[in-house]
Formats: C-alpha cells, sequence, structure tokens
C-alpha cells in the first residue's frame, strides 16, 4: 500500500499536444507553482519560492516559472490560473443583527468563502450599531478589513436593524466594499444607504429561522476580492496591477475548499473528507461531510451546520503563530525554540532535533485545530431523560483525511503518523468526547493538488476530477498509536 506521504498525481512524461496550465498559490509564505497537463489530468511539475512581498509578489511567481520551463519549456507560456493569501488574506468584518444568530452566521459564510473574520458586530436589540465600536473596527483596526458582510433578519423579517447596520457602516465613514446578505425585503433600501459605496446585493444567509444557505454570499464575497481586493493591497506594481488581477480566481482558502468538495464527491461513500492545512500564521480545517439528519437538532450551535465547514485558527501555527500555539498546548518546554521561529518566519529546520520541535508545534497545532472544528458529543440531562448533545461537526466517520504545510510536506518520511497521533484513531477522541476521526485513511498533499483542483473546477473540471482522484489513489491507512 502507498505510504501515507506519498506524492499524488506527478507524472513528468507527456505527448507534446497536451494542454499545460500553470496553477499558483501566491501564499503569505511561499508561492507554489503546479505545471499540470489538463489532457491526461496530472501534475508534470511543482516549484515553489518565498513570497516576494518585499518587493513585488510576481517575483515569487517568476522563480516558480522559471523552474517549471526547466522541466517543461511550454510552461513559459501556458495559461496561468492563481489563487493569493498573500498580504493577510481575505479579511472580512461581519455586522449583523444578533451574535448568536445572523452575526454567527455572517461568520460561517465569510469562513466558508476563504476570508479571515477580523470582527463580528451585533446590532443588539436597541436597533441601533453602537457607532465608536463599529468605527473602530472600521477604521481603527490594524490590519484593516478588505470588505464589511452585512447581515441580518429573515425574509419578510423585521428590516430595521439591517437598516440601521448600514446607516451605520456608511456613518463610520467605511469606504470599502460591502456584501449585503440580510433580509431580501430590504436589499433594495440597503442598497440606497449605501449608495456610491461598491457593494454587491446577495442571497440571505439566514432566509428564515434555523436555514443557513451561504452559496450565494459566497460567490459574492468571491467577486468583491476578485474586483476589489486584490488590486488594492498593493501586491504588484507590474502593470499597475492588471497582470496579477488577470490571474488571480479566487482566495486560497476559498478556492482550496472547492478542491475538497470536489475530492469528497470523488470519495463517494466514504463518509466525508477533512483537510488540514498546518501554516505559518494559522491552521485551517476544512470539512466536507455527510449530516446525519437525525441529529442534526441535538448541536448547541444557534445556526444550522452544513456540508461544508471551514475554521481558521489564528492562534495556531508553525512561524507566526508558534508561541501561542506551545502556550496553549502547555508546552512550555518549548516556548523559546517557539519564539525563535516566530522571530524569524523563514526558518528551515535542518538538524533531526529541528524536525522534532517542528513536529511538536505541529501536531499540537493540528490537534487543538481539529477538535476545535469537529466540537464534542456528551451526555446530558434533559426532560425525556439522558440524551446526547453535540457541538461541532462530527468526523467520527470521516474516510479520508488529507493535510498538507510545509512541516508535512517537506518532513521526514512519516512525519504525517506522528504529527496525527493523538487526532486520528479510534481511541483520539475519547479522553473529552471529541468528534476526532476514527479510521480514515491520509494522504499527505505533497505537490498542493487540492488548491490546482480548486483552480480547474470551472476551467476545466474532468482535469480537476482525475487530479482529485489523484489523492485517493495515494491515500493509505495510517497507524497511529495513541
Amino acid at each position: 500500500m502507498p505510504s501515507a506521504d506519498s506524492s499524488a498525481g506527478v507524472d513528468p512524461a507527456g505527448p507534446a499536444d497536451s494542454e499545460l496550465v500553470v496553477c499558483v498559490d501566491i501564499g503569505s509564505t511561499f508561492t507554489k507553482a503546479s505545471l499540470v497537463d489538463v489532457t491526461r489530468g496530472c501534475v508534470v511539475a511543482a516549484a515553489e519560492h518565498p513570497t516576494t512581498i518585499a518587493t513585488d509578489v510576481l517575483d515569487g511567481y517568476d522563480a516558480c516559472l522559471v523552474e517549471l520551463a526547466a522541466h517543461e519549456p511550454r510552461a513559459a507560456t501556458a495559461q496561468v490560473l492563481a489563487c493569493s493569501s498573500a498580504g493577510g488574506g481575505l479579511r472580512i468584518a461581519v455586522v449583523g443583527n444578533e451574535e448568536l444568530v445572523t452575526a454567527e452566521a455572517g461568520r460561517r459564510v465569510a469562513l466558508s468563502s476563504g476570508g479571515k473574520v477580523v470582527a463580528v458586530v451585533a446590532v443588539g436589540g436597541t436597533g441601533r450599531v453602537p457607532g465608536p465600536d463599529l468605527e473602530t473596527v472600521l477604521r481603527h483596526t490594524t490590519p484593516r478589513p478588505d470588505l464589511v458582510l452585512l447581515t441580518g433578519g429573515t425574509d419578510g423579517g423585521n428590516s430595521e436593524m439591517l437598516l440601521a447596520a448600514a446607516q451605520q457602516v456608511v456613518a463610520a465613514g467605511w469606504v470599502g466594499p460591502v456584501v449585503v446578505a440580510g433580509n431580501s425585503g430590504a436589499a433594495a433600501e440597503v442598497s440606497t444607504i449605501l449608495g456610491d459605496l461598491p457593494h454587491v446585493v446577495a442571497d440571505n444567509v439566514v432566509p428564515q429561522i434555523g436555514v443557513l444557505r451561504p452559496e450565494g454570499a459566497r460567490a459574492a464575497i468571491r467577486e468583491v476580492f476578485l474586483r476589489h481586493v486584490i488590486g488594492g493591497k498593493g501586491l504588484s506594481s507590474r502593470d499597475e496591477g492588471r497582470t496579477l488581477q488577470a490571474m488571480v480566481r479566487g482566495a486560497t482558502p476559498d478556492v482550496v475548499l472547492t478542491g475538497v468538495e470536489m475530492l469528497a464527491e470523488e470519495a463517494g461513500d466514504l463518509g466525508g473528507v477533512v483537510m488540514v492545512d498546518v501554516g505559518g500564521a494559522t491552521t485551517d480545517v476544512h470539512s466536507v461531510v455527510e449530516l446525519d439528519p437525525e441529529t442534526g437538532g441535538l448541536g448547541r450551535d444557534v445556526v444550522a451546520p452544513t456540508p461544508r465547514t471551514r475554521t481558521v485558527e489564528g492562534d495556531l501555527g508553525m512561524r507566526w503563530s508558534a508561541l501561542s500555539t506551545v502556550e496553549v498546548a502547555g508546552l512550555s518546554s518549548l516556548a523559546e525554540e517557539a519564539a525563535a521561529r516566530a522571530a524569524e518566519p523563514s526558518y528551515l529546520p535542518l538538524t533531526d532535533a529541528d524536525h522534532d520541535v517542528d513536529e511538536a508545534i505541529a501536531r499540537a497545532a493540528t490537534g487543538l485545530a481539529v477538535r476545535r472544528h469537529a466540537g464534542r458529543s456528551t451526555v446530558v440531562l434533559g426532560p425525556g431523560g439522558r440524551v446526547v448533545e453535540r457541538s461541532g461537526v462530527d468526523l467520527r466517520k470521516v474516510g479520508l483525511v488529507v493535510v498538507s504545510g510545509g512541516v508535512l510536506r517537506h518532513g521526514r518520511a512519516g512525519v504525517a503518523a506522528r504529527v496525527l497521533e493523538g487526532t486520528v484513531g479510534t481511541e483520539s477522541g475519547r479522553d473529552g468526547g471529541w468528534q476526532l476521526p476514527e479510521a480514515p485513511r491520509v494522504v499527505v498533499d505533497s505537490d498542493y493538488v487540492l488548491a490546482a483542483v480548486g483552480l480547474l473546477a470551472e476551467h476545466s473540471p474532468a482535469a480537476a476530477r482525475r487530479l482529485a482522484r489523484s489523492l485517493l489513489e495515494g491515500a493509505a491507512d495510517l497507524r497511529v498509536t495513541t
């Protein structure tokens, strides 16, 4: 059986008349590029280079392209599809009626759209958004949000709070883009209030109580990201930023989630897919699972769960967030090593001792992030007796776990088993009732295939599906002791 650390989809040979596409992820730390033969659905070559934020992000892309062209000269003229999380990615401020309902729904939608939620502001019961708080969030937060997601009210319900929120966004002096995803009956009036502010009106994310529909808002956020955010970050001055805008198709987490969705479709009856990306600043968890209709109403969450979920843990990471990771995990013995990594984000492990520390930090980040995503299953006493109450996303029957991040893609043999120890396995979740994957197959996305799958989903869906299947073929049973 293939190793869990094996590459997926790489095939250096191909017919001269095959169509090639360069798929690029411009990350906060590294820029990764894959040359994909879409005729056969395989990766021909892969390259990476530190992201060149200090100069122009396209400098790092150019370095990757030179390396790809060394393997296949036609890469120099191939079409380019890119995603980006450079420059802080997509920062979203969510404004809604009540923090526990519409604001929470907006937060979930923002995360599933590839954004990092930097603030959630609730209108509250008075019908007015506290002006100073909102002004602080929108004008004085560092770094500032890239867009505002405005939610509130069910379709046909009370529109007062949504209108008040729109008025306060304008009064706060916000000049950036807004996505409106609240009460559809008030959409036209909200649009009038926003006036010349760049804004997109999407379907309500909570059209009725207990229902969450993120698709329309997710598409609108992607549109705003491409139209207003990428060009406004100053990531590239080449051709006044138009070259970069022409390349980018979406925020990296949004594109990767699309890849996970397609992988789950190809996986069929495996029970769902979880993808864990251990980055320098955050640890992201994406899941696509089949919801159990019998237990869907048992959770503590006030907003209905969805099959597709993404969580971002900003205090868990390998470099910028290394110190907070070891603090939260109680690994005080690693504080000095973590501080050194936070001070030098480009740090690369050279010795076995260096790798041991990196793996310990990654194990902590992965375990905490997946637990926060999965939540717990606990027995409580209710009016009818003992009942099982769940929070988070139940991952116990998930059949495939994909892991990514430099520590996993460039680690020593067997790194996946060591990093996932205590997070994957039948015994892992019993201490505390955590709903963790019990017996999945595991694969390391060594060639960043999921980003390419997401980028190709619309451009070349057949090739995207073949790439997704290559990850399935590389998956293996993972034996971890607990």
